[in-house]
């Protein structure tokens, strides 16, 4: 039997390990227009830091691949799926055929409608490639502007001012990151970023890179200016969805796949950042680890079902530990809010309840209670009792 991966990011190359390790005769091509094997984007950060060379950027050696009979077809993307007759067309025009086809395109940096964003000095970071070149046009340029205060541009903030660059973080909200923080956390981030020498400009809208043939500076809505000689937009992702579209998959947002990671066409299956479950596009580590085990499962007809994964981020950012999972920005009054803050040690927890069970966790500056908690989370377990000293340093979890 012959499956065939489209994309060798963390979901194919995770898709690819375990077919290999339930069956070890099934063909096995993975079709990417990346000119590297896999690496995980965290790593990028730490290469653009200089802290991580480039020997060591990359999940497994080389020579493992082969060991894993695996064929990765660097640099020769699929083009189109062809779901009549089971192919999929390379660049060049070649068809191969195929029993299962996994589609693990993952996503693309989402650049919002700025005027002038294609002018010289303006990047994204999503590829080597893209770290390759912005470390080598910051040489000659002392001042960069990451557009976008979530994780990626706060991390790339905090890589590039250790070069010795002068660096400053523009977010639309009103604080950062707002999907693993809440405002009161965010705060005590941002004097944390702040003490490093990297500034934050927050609720400001980005509308024009100014310049000529190079960035000069960026204008916001509302008149203000700031100047800067390169623009990072850390805007985001969106699904790469284009060849499931021109195939005529159902898609939304993403590919929209069953519980058994099928799309409309059940020998297409779907894995990571590409995919849409039950509505949901996930666009986080363990959503693709997860889903790219069991689509790879199911290629071999294990029937495996996906529930779901609970959002989960445990990151440093800028130095700082912190986890975040489920449901840290209620949106209704049934849920309830306990929170424990020490601005001193840059520490602050907190946890969302709904009918007594924890349904979410803020964890900054201290990993005590984390794992405790979410097992709590994940096993729905009533802690009405205790939900006041939950967040104690000295809990005894041994009374749940």
């Amino acid at each position: 039997m012959r499956v065939i991966i489209v994309g060798n990011g963390l979901a194919g190359t995770i898709a690819a390990k375990t077919l290999r390790e339930m069956d070890k005769n099934v063909e096995i091509d993975i079709f990417t227009e990346e000119k590297y094997n896999y690496y995980p984007r965290p790593n990028l950060i730490e290469f653009l830091a200089g802290k991580l060379s480039f020997e060591k950027i990359f999940a497994f050696p080389e020579k493992w691949y082969a060991e894993q009979n695996m064929n990765v077809q660097l640099e020769k993307p699929v083009t189109r799926i062809l779901p009549d007759s089971k192919e999929v067309e390379i660049v060049g025009g070649i068809k191969e055929k195929y029993e299962f086809l996994i589609l693990a395109s993952g996503s693309l940096a989402f650049v919002p409608p700025i005027k002038g964003v294609e002018k010289q000095g303006v990047f994204t970071l999503r590829t080597l490639d893209d770290a390759f070149s912005l470390i080598e046009y910051t040489k000659s340029s002392r001042r960069v502007t990451v557009i976008g205060g979530g994780l990626l541009g706060l991390e790339t903030a905090r890589a590039i001012k250790s070069r010795g660059v002068d660096v400053e973080v523009v977010e639309f909200f009103s604080h950062l990151l707002p999907r693993q923080l809440d405002e009161q956390g965010a705060s005590l981030l941002k004097d944390q970023i702040e003490e490093m020498g990297i500034g934050i400009h927050l609720g400001l809208t980005c509308e024009e890179v100014l310049g000529q043939e190079k960035v000069a500076g960026l204008r916001f809505k509302g008149g203000q200016e700031i100047r800067t000689e390169v623009a990072l937009v850390a805007a985001g992702v969106r699904p790469n969805v284009r060849i499931a579209q021109d195939a005529g998959l159902e898609t939304d947002r993403g590919l929209i796949v069953n519980d058994y990671l099928q799309s409309s066409r059940p020998e297409i299956l779907g894995a990571g950042d590409v995919t849409q479950h039950a509505g949901q596009v996930y666009g986080i580590i363990p959503a693709s680890f997860n889903q790219a085990r069991i689509a790879a499962q199911n290629a071999l007809s294990q029937k495996q079902k996906y529930e779901g994964t609970i959002p989960s981020n445990t990151l440093k950012v800028v130095g700082l530990d912190l986890t975040s999972i489920g449901t840290v920005n209620p949106e209704d009054e049934s849920y309830e809010e306990v929170r424990r803050e020490d601005r001193e040690q840059g520490v602050y927890k907190k946890i969302v309840l709904r009918n007594g069970e924890v349904c979410g966790l803020i964890s900054m500056g201290t990993k005590k209670g984390v794992s405790e908690i979410g097992r709590l989370i994940s096993q729905k377990t009533n802690v009405e009792k205790w939900k006041h000293s939950l967040l104690d340093d000295d809990f005894d979890f041994s009374l749940l």
